[in-house]
């Protein structure tokens, strides 16, 4: 009777062949048929060992098949089809209502890499564009002792970010924010998170299917991806209190960003994808290049 790994395997196969896109949680075709697999047969997604020469039923190797096809067939992210995604071991619910969950600020909540720009007065954490409110809960789990805000103009993405501060029991401390950038936020704050639209046309148009199954809102910056940034930055120091820090993700726009802020101090914080992804400014940092620029 065919085993656990060898419907992973053949569906590693499958996946290539059909070429479909990978970086919503895993980065081939192999980990991504573990990843659906496993979830199918209501088994551990990460003791792949343990399971792997369990014997497969044919019945459930036909619901394996059937989900494989879904995604080949749809090109939607695994993560829209299992509901699930996982950010730094962290279970978030999630599905076509927001993007899928995978900023490398988490790595840096969860390793400690913001932590020396925080203090004993770092109370108040913003995460704008919370999307499924992934980082509000990490940042909530990390620091105990903050108050966090997690704010998207996006209602139908709060309405998944609800499902996983309740899932997660952070309801006395995560508070949940209809706002159009920083408009209706409630500063100021001792540390912003942000993870921002922030694609350029070009690369927009050039995306995956599977990317463009996410929110557009959520993904889109405008012709250099600076839309949204360029406000954020001329806003954030008065909704900042005043040793406070912005904690920016830009992805592969640093070129873009370096154009449109030259003369910005930033700090590039070191992530698994190198250190031109994330940054930190502080507030001064902010008022004197942006102001200045």
């Amino acid at each position: 009777m065919t085993t656990v790994i060898e419907l992973i395997e053949a569906g590693a196969q499958q996946l290539d062949a059909a070429g479909v896109a990978f970086g919503h949680g895993t980065a081939n075709a192999f980990d991504e048929a573990a990843w659906l697999v496993l979830w199918k047969l209501g088994l551990p997604l990460h003791e792949l060992d343990a399971v792997a020469g369990q014997p497969v039923a044919p019945a459930q190797q036909a619901q394996v098949a059937e989900l494989l096809r879904t995604r080949i067939d749809s090109r939607r992210p695994a993560a829209y089809l299992t509901r699930e995604a996982w950010l730094q071991g962290v279970p978030f619910y999630v599905d076509e209502r927001a993007i899928v969950p995978r900023s490398f600020i988490a790595e840096l909540i969860a390793d400690g890499g913001i932590d020396p720009w925080l203090g004993q007065n770092t109370r108040r954490v913003l995460d704008l564009c919370t999307g499924n409110g992934s980082l509000a809960v990490l940042a909530a789990m990390a620091w105990p002792e903050v108050a966090v805000d997690g704010a998207d103009l996006s209602a139908q993405a709060l309405e998944v970010a609800r499902i996983n501060v309740e899932r997660h029991a952070l309801q006395p401390r995560i508070r949940l924010l209809a706002s159009d950038g920083l408009q209706a936020v409630h500063g100021p704050y001792d540390l912003i998170l942000c993870n921002p639209p922030y694609v350029n046309a070009q690369s927009m148009a050039a995306l995956p299917a599977e990317y463009r199954a996410e929110p557009e809102l959520a993904l889109a910056g405008g012709t250099d991806g600076m839309d949204f940034i360029r406000a954020l930055l001329r806003d954030a120091p008065a909704c900042m209190s005043e040793h406070a820090v912005l904690v920016l993700e830009i992805g592969n726009e640093r070129a873009h960003f370096e154009a449109a802020f030259p003369k910005l101090e930033a700090v590039w914080l070191e992530t698994s994808a190198g250190d031109d992804q994330v940054l930190l400014l502080t507030r001064e940092a902010l008022r004197d290049g942006v102001q200045r620029g």
